[in-house]
């Protein structure tokens, strides 16, 4: 394998990052996931804790999201010039561009960002989704994070609602689809170490 690069959607709790984490460790490459938004910052010069806010979030009304009827990204960055310089489209935007030259730079993982989505075009790229039943996804969130029962059902729900609209917004297509995806796996029949040994096989496979 010469050039490759691995993207990663995940729902919460399935360990999504994890397996990242461990498959770029594996194949002793670099490992994407808020660090893009630093890079996304330094790109365009603006303020990183603004990256943070919109980070796999969507902040359009209601309203709007009902008659929107196209996908928001475009593939192309606002100029410093425009009044949309710094919105939430915009910073996708430039999330986006990292994304690709990274993509063109270099091997790596890269985890959510609709990384998928914003290199379709690149036949380099494996689209990994990673997911699992919401009783094994709480299982895993809750050696994380300091909540439980229904808090924590709640809040996962909450998270990959939010994941699930950000995609749908600027790709226009459904976040759990499994055709958006190269291979789709269930980290809980599984396990994060041989998701890992399936994606490589895949990989060794498809980029033979």
């Amino acid at each position: 394998m010469e050039k490759y690069v691995i993207t990663i959607a995940r729902q919460y709790g399935s360990g999504g990052r994890t397996i990242g984490e461990m498959l770029a460790e594996r194949l002793g490459i670099h490992f994407y996931d808020k660090e893009l938004m630093k890079l996304a910052s330094e790109d365009s010069g603006i303020n990183e804790r603004l990256f943070n806010t919109a980070d796999e979030k969507v902040k359009q009304s209601v309203f709007s999201k009902m008659f929107k009827t196209d996908k928001a990204y475009k593939g192309e960055v606002i100029s410093p010039e425009s009044g949309g310089f710094i919105s939430d489209d915009n910073l996708f935007n430039y999330q986006a561009k990292v994304v690709k030259e990274l993509a063109e730079r270099e091997n790596c993982v890269i985890v959510g960002r609709c990384a998928d989505y914003v290199l379709k075009d690149y036949d380099h790229v494996l689209s990994v989704f990673i997911h699992g039943p919401k009783d094994f996804c709480m299982q895993e969130a809750a050696k994380k994070i300091n909540l439980t029962g229904k808090e924590l059902e709640r809040f996962i729900a909450k998270t990959d609602k939010e994941r699930a609209d950000y995609y749908k917004y600027y790709t226009g297509r459904e976040w759990t689809d499994a055709r958006n995806y190269d291979l789709c796996l269930d980290s809980s029949k599984l396990g994060f170490e041989r998701c890992v040994e399936e994606i490589i096989a895949y990989m060794n496979v498809r980029f033979k």
